[in-house]
């Protein structure tokens, strides 16, 4: 009976035999682990990247609102009166509700879309004082501003406003923040001409989390030409995009695992002369069938996990460390205020093994099958092939 110690020498005589065996096809299989390495740090760096994007999204909503309520108006979002804040506040499960002023502003000195919000009265921060504004950190560096500046934008009138920059925002909200500018109501009306008894939309905070949808009905009863946005909404649409980008790198990526295919294809078709008068000599002198295998199998195991390892932590350092210089671009989706936040690290079991799977499996099988064809053969056949 083989006991467990002499087991494992067994596989680590095998271990030792199959390391010098990758050894004198050096070349050979250095250029296989690179080119292994780089489809791993390749796909692993856009899940990487997409999770944590999401997973950053889902902690910035996590504080947003249960209902956002829109007024329509030939199918546009459009200003809302004040006396639709009455008729909602007193709702049976809404324990707050407020008008919100926010808008779109083009700011030809970036070529970019930023967005004029005035903050909650809910929120902790009061909002800036007149003739102040507090702007998100990638239009401050896009900008080039500070503290104590001072920034002239052209209002719907075509005048001038000139507004102080008292604050810039926390770097860890820019993901929703990258391009935003914080001022009082009076200096927002007065730049977009809205009359005191408009707002841009209405936020309702629901008492009981279960009964968002039933508030969301009583809301559009009382006010048919809303439109009620859910807090879930909004994050499936994040999730969405990010999907939706995710997928358009792998798509893209798609080239590097047909080309990984055919690699392991290749591998499955069968083993090189060189190779079959290896296994024809461990045959011959006493090897069995099982051991090479095993010492094949080792040499597969070996090359693909390291590989895998190897483009895994380039892939986590890219991401986490870098900010993902290749896909920033894609997966932000930005055009020109590209926000700078750091994403936090978090390692996923399931992900892993998803992409082990995915990348070593079927590398490994691809290996042992070819082998166990020339092993199951008299060695004599062998070396005669």
């Amino acid at each position: 009976m083989v006991t467990m110690n002499t087991w494992i020498e067994r596989q680590r005589a095998l271990i030792d035999f199959s390391v010098a065996n990758l050894g004198r096809r050096r070349g050979r299989n250095l250029g296989l682990f690179l080119a292994y390495t780089l489809l791993v740090f390749l796909l692993a760096s856009v899940v990487l990247y997409g999770d944590a994007l999401r997973r950053e999204a889902r902690l910035l909503l996590a504080d947003a609102p249960e209902l956002v309520v829109q007024r329509l108006a030939a199918g546009r979002h459009d200003l809302l009166p004040a006396t639709w804040l009455e008729q909602v506040e007193g709702l049976r499960g809404v324990r707050g509700a407020e008008g919100r002023l926010w808008g779109y502003y083009f700011d030809p000195a970036v070529a970019a879309n930023t967005t004029l919000l005035v903050p909650s009265a809910s929120l902790s921060t009061s909002p800036p004082a007149p003739g102040q504004m507090v702007i998100g950190a990638a239009l401050a560096r896009a900008r080039g501003l500070a503290v104590g500046d001072v920034l002239s934008l052209r209002g719907y009138d075509g005048k001038p406003y000139a507004f102080t920059l008292a604050g810039v925002l926390d770097a860890d909200s820019e993901l929703v923040s990258a391009d935003l500018m914080q001022v009082n109501a009076a200096d927002f009306r007065a730049f977009f001409g809205v009359d005191p008894g408009l707002y841009t939309d209405l936020v309702l905070r629901v008492a009981n989390p279960r009964e968002v949808r039933k508030v969301a009905e009583k809301v559009l009863q009382r006010l048919p030409g809303a439109r009620v946005i859910a807090r879930e909404e909004m994050r499936r649409t994040y999730e969405a995009a990010f999907n939706w980008r995710q997928g358009v790198l792998l798509t893209f990526l798609s080239t590097l695992m047909a080309a990984f295919a055919l690699l392991a294809w290749d591998k499955a078709s069968g083993l090189s002369a060189e190779e079959r008068r290896e296994i024809g000599i461990l045959k011959a002198v006493g090897w069995e069938t099982g051991d090479v295998l095993r010492m094949k199998l080792w040499e597969g195991a070996l090359v693909s996990l390291c590989a895998f390892l190897a483009g895994y932590v380039l892939a986590w350092l890219h991401v986490f460390y870098a900010d993902a210089p290749l896909f920033t671009a894609v997966l932000k989706g930005w055009s020109v205020l590209y926000p700078h936040f750091a994403l936090a690290p978090r390692v996923d079991v399931a992900q892993i093994a998803t992409l082990f799977f995915l990348t070593v499996l079927p590398f490994v099988a691809a290996t042992v099958v070819p082998v166990w064809r020339a092993a199951t053969l008299d060695p004599d056949e062998v070396m005669r092939e």
